[in-house]
């Protein structure tokens, strides 16, 4: 008995040894954490429990025969984030370069079946050199496996990717189809075909990080959603992250305690609308100042910022919030923003998390780009979120709505709940100065302004949307904290279901 336990002990030790010393310093020069290190700060102290600590390749071609290494280049298994559970995977760059084999990815299949059973987030660690290579045909075949999971564990439990190292071939399409990917600046990166095939193919010069970095995918193609300085600091984010979500689309969102009262008075945001309807104001004071204890968690901050996504919590409780930026465009709804906020928005609906927006938008962006580059529908994606959306849905109206993107910002004629409108509100068709010259055509410059003021005085104020009961109540913007928490109260109980169908066709 007493040599079993010694085997037992001396396979554990080879195993969490990975590649051994000399590439886990190699590791560490890089800046970066090792599979297990990772997992250290990921996970509340001594919760880790790892499955298939054993588990070898069965390759033989090559010489892989000879070349085995306890895990197979991915740790697995589950832990708890604050008490809460999830189901993790970290894959070892220092055996074979993290790289997916046969049984590598049935490691991560097994552990994204039992979140699915048990509906539970997975949280994926991803540093891989990529399919192995020397077993062809069977590692492509453990890729497919892992996509298929990610497609049916969508919308069921979150799916969280943190890409911490190379990510490059078939390996993106994994975590592209999670619900939201953190990287980590200067060490990590995605992309299809790395920059010698894209040399050899197109004559372009590029590099990993600009072809594929960090601030690439968190700025220009929103592949990513946040980007951080080291591992220490996207783990403990995801943390943070976490925390916001519910376990699964079974589970009702987190509670967790507040001492922010529900019914807190903010008197400053009374003058927060400045007196120039063409003068900015930044939407995150709004929100820090509605949210319990200003905790914002934002999501895509660096891509079409524009809008602003991200989750709060009113009351202990997360909600998803959706807000234009007057400060970034003014506001304005474009391509990106409404893809932005149309996959968060989905997300949120997914997930039964409440839904608050604050509008202030002048409409959608015009140019021959973006006509040329399908506003139309990419514009719909963000109408068809909400108007899909079945979870609680909160609107505050704070100053411009205009036009179609005035209907597509949660309006009550998709199903909004709760629309209601700070008395700055300017709800019409278009702006007065752009409606009067379009209506009074050819008049002097005198009675357009004439006109421009009567426009004003008709239709420059929420009184009209209000009257049609398109607004549910005028309020004023210091009690904005106590509405929407009043609004989340009543709603919880909420029940709405669209009709039945196998799946929607939104316009992708």
């Amino acid at each position: 008995m007493s040599s079993t336990i010694a085997e037992l002990a001396r396979r554990r030790t080879a195993a969490r040894a990975g590649g051994g010393q000399k590439r886990v310093d190699a590791q560490h020069a890089k800046g970066k954490l090792t599979a297990r290190e990772r997992l250290d700060v990921l996970l509340d102290h001594d919760s880790f429990e790892e499955l298939d600590m054993f588990v070898e390749h069965n390759a033989v071609d090559f010489g892989m025969a000879e070349q085995t290494v306890p895990g197979d280049g991915v740790v697995t298994g589950s832990g708890t984030i604050n008490g809460r559970l999830v189901f993790v995977f970290s894959q070892d760059f220092t055996v074979f370069g993290g790289s997916l084999s046969e049984r590598h990815a049935q490691k991560i299949c097994k552990i994204m079946d039992m979140a699915l059973k048990v509906g539970a987030p997975v949280i994926g660690l991803n540093d891989s050199g990529g399919a192995r290579i020397q077993e062809g045909v069977a590692s492509l075949g453990g890729y497919a496996e892992v996509f298929q999971r990610n497609v049916l564990a969508s919308g069921v439990v979150p799916q969280l990717s943190l890409i911490m190292g190379p990510c490059a071939g078939g390996a993106v399409y994994s975590p592209a189809m999670t619900d939201f990917i953190f990287m980590v600046k200067d060490s990590s990166y995605m992309f299809v075909t790395g920059p010698d095939v894209v040399k050899t193919v197109t004559n372009e010069v590029v590099t990993q990080e600009a072809l594929g970095g960090a601030v690439t995918h968190t700025t220009k193609t929103s592949v990513a959603d946040v980007a951080f300085e080291n591992d220490v600091e996207a783990l403990l984010a995801a943390r943070d992250f976490i925390d916001f979500l519910p376990l699964s689309n079974r589970q009702g969102v987190p509670e967790r305690p507040t001492s922010d009262p529900w019914d807190r008075v903010d008197e400053s945001l009374d003058t927060l609308i400045p007196a120039s309807a063409n003068q900015p104001y930044d939407m995150h004071e709004l929100i820090a100042k509605v949210v319990d204890e200003g905790d914002f968690f934002e999501v895509q901050p660096a891509h079409a910022a524009n809008i602003v996504t991200g989750f709060g919590r009113i009351e202990g409780r997360t909600i998803g919030i959706v807000a234009n930026q007057p400060t970034v465009l003014a506001g304005v709804l474009d391509i990106n923003s409404s893809k932005k906020a149309a996959r968060f928005v989905r997300f949120c609906d997914a997930f039964g998390v409440p839904v608050v927006t604050f509008v202030d938008v002048p409409g959608f962006l015009p140019g021959t780009a973006q006509e040329h580059n399908g506003i139309i529908k990419h514009g719909a994606k963000l109408l068809f979120a909400y108007a899909e959306a079945t979870v609680p849905k909160i609107t505050v109206i704070t100053r411009k709505a205009y036009g179609g993107a005035y209907d597509v910002m949660a309006s009550k004629h998709l199903r909004g709940d709760l629309n209601y409108a700070w008395p700055t509100a300017e709800i019409a068709v278009m702006g007065a100065k752009g409606a009067v010259e379009i209506i009074f055509r050819g008049r002097t410059p005198d009675e357009i302004a004439e006109r421009t003021a009567e426009y004003e005085a008709r239709f420059a104020n929420p009184f009209v949307a209000a009257s049609k009961g398109f607004i549910d109540e005028v309020i004023q913007p210091h009690s904005t904290r106590r509405r929407i928490a009043l609004g989340l109260r009543k709603l919880r109980g909420k029940t709405l279901e669209n009709p039945w169908k196998k799946h929607d066709n939104i316009p992708l």
